[in-house]
């Protein structure tokens, strides 16, 4: 009985350890790219997250994505749907990661199509994992307070993912071209993928329990 208990206990604290790994490379990768391209090769801020695959710092994007799309791959959630929205999120990522963003938007390829494509996709399945799957309590399980705290941080991080989705798409609408030509220099794109990834980072971190550690 005390073996089981050893390995259950080690399973959990690799689950742990799996979610919060997730957790800090989302949170740090906005900053390791933005602050690692001004202070090194005195860049300023990209157009978008994924444009520095084009930069100095590409190397950097592309591993820390695959890294996060290999452990969401990895991870192994409490019913079989938390396994096959972390494997397509590992699709995901690994496409967004290997097929870069147009380097040229007034000629876009079928890369930059592809990469797109993956991108929304990869927050669709992260928003998922918050709203749908982090805030779920075993049936014979009580919501303490702090779970309950947990949930509404889980929600407020997936909508905030989806919202930054909506309005990342919303300014590539040609309708607003003007406007969208008005806010470049501000890179708007940027700071929404930034926030949304930073939602995302938080909310896995609260999963594993680096914040707000609770039994439920």
């Amino acid at each position: 009985m005390q073996q089981i208990n050893a390995i259950d206990n080690t399973l959990a604290f690799s689950y742990l350890s799996l979610r919060r790994t997730v957790g800090l490379l989302g949170v740090l990768l906005p900053f390791v790219l933005a602050i690692g391209l001004m202070m090194f090769f005195n860049q300023g801020i990209q157009s978008s997250i994924s444009y520095y695959y084009h930069t100095a710092m590409g190397d950097v994007f592309v591993g820390i994505v695959c890294v996060i799309g290999i452990f969401l791959y990895s991870y192994k959630g409490y019913e079989p749907i938390d396994d096959i929205v972390g494997n397509f999120a590992c699709i995901f990522a690994i496409g967004l990661a290997l097929f870069p963003t147009h380097a040229d938007p007034a000629h876009p390829d079928w890369a930059g199509h592809i990469h797109s494509i993956c991108a929304a996709l990869f927050f669709l399945t992260l928003s998922y994992f918050s709203i749908c799957l982090f805030t779920k309590t075993g049936s014979k399980q009580i919501k303490s307070n702090v779970k309950l705290l947990r949930n509404q941080i889980y929600l407020a991080c997936g909508y905030i993912m989806l919202l930054c989705i909506f309005l990342i798409g919303l300014i590539h609408i040609p309708a607003l071209a003007e406007l969208n030509a008005q806010l470049k220099e501000y890179s708007p794109v940027f700071w929404f993928e930034a926030i949304a990834i930073v939602a995302f980072g938080i909310s896995w971190l609260i999963k594993g329990e680096a914040i707000l550690h609770d039994i439920s």
